[in-house]
């Protein structure tokens, strides 16, 4: 296994230039599968991560989502980045708190977002979502484990889809020391070109969840790094239900035929067992 320190330089220098895909597991299986297919980072997903576990997303507690970073990241030989959702705290003390907990599980990134779960008022008051970011900053600083920390502006995925707030809010992020930035929802190119062009030369996370763009354009837009989400777990979630409704509403089994076989599923696993 690559040590955690050599990781997290390759998952810095991956930002450097370029635009690379950094896909989402849900667990230790589909790692190792991404993996195998050659991506060269991976990032933890809250909402697929929660959804193998019977809850909803932003169900899992802290220790929870903690112990889910250890076990991705000592599981593969890649950088993983890992979805903090809102530090698991409010105030900026709860986050540098809990961000040193996560640097400390084997990750190479760690995000942290200002959406709140709170429908009325969905997203953190802009100066506190700022300390925020720098709490995690100095947190990381002090672990002095080179963690790359990603500042998320939620507005597109909570109803306030406001493109010059979420440029006030992320330029801020990139000012209290986020090394990479995301607005999750964005798809419009010319509002993506936009974010690029606003924390530049920093780089930007696009989320693709559905056929909006290909890995080229983003590219071409200056996107640097493609993550998708919890759209992979919903993709396996689309062939589960699929099945399993087909054989409870019909009593047919026409899907379950049309299933990778066993043997190729099998096969991705070979002979480790650890």
């Amino acid at each position: 296994m690559t040590p955690s320190a050599d990781r997290r330089e390759v998952f810095r220098r991956l930002h450097d230039s370029g635009c690379f895909v950094i896909p989402n597991p849900w667990d230790i299986g589909s790692a190792r599968v991404l993996v195998q297919l050659g991506f060269p980072a991976l990032a933890t997903t809250s909402s697929g991560f929660a959804w193998s576990t019977g809850r909803a997303d932003n169900g899992v507690t802290v220790d929870e989502a903690l112990d889910h970073f250890r076990t991705i990241a000592a599981g593969v030989d890649v950088p993983v980045n890992g979805d903090f959702e809102g530090g698991f705290a409010i105030e900026p003390a709860g986050v540098a708190i809990n961000v040193t907990r996560a640097v400390a599980t084997g990750i190479a990134g760690v995000s942290i977002e200002d959406s709140t779960g709170d429908s009325s008022t969905p997203l953190f008051d802009f100066d506190l979502s700022v300390e925020r970011i720098h709490a995690a900053r100095q947190a990381i600083d002090r672990s002095g484990t080179r963690v790359l920390l990603t500042g998320r502006s939620e507005g597109f995925i909570v109803g306030r889809p406001d493109l010059k707030e979420t440029i006030r809010r992320i330029t801020a992020y990139a000012a209290a020391g986020a090394d990479c930035l995301y607005a999750p929802g964005i798809r419009d190119h010319d509002d993506i070109i936009a974010v690029v062009k606003a924390v530049a030369p920093k780089p930007v996370n696009v989320l693709v969840g559905a056929d909006f763009a290909t890995v080229e354009q983003l590219g071409k837009m200056g996107v640097r790094r493609i993550s998708v989400g919890g759209a992979l777990a919903r993709a396996a979630w689309t062939g589960f239900l699929t099945a399993a409704t087909e054989i409870a509403k019909q009593g047919t089994f026409k899907t379950l035929g049309e299933a990778v076989p066993f043997a190729n599923v099998n096969s991705l696993f070979g002979p480790r067992r650890d």
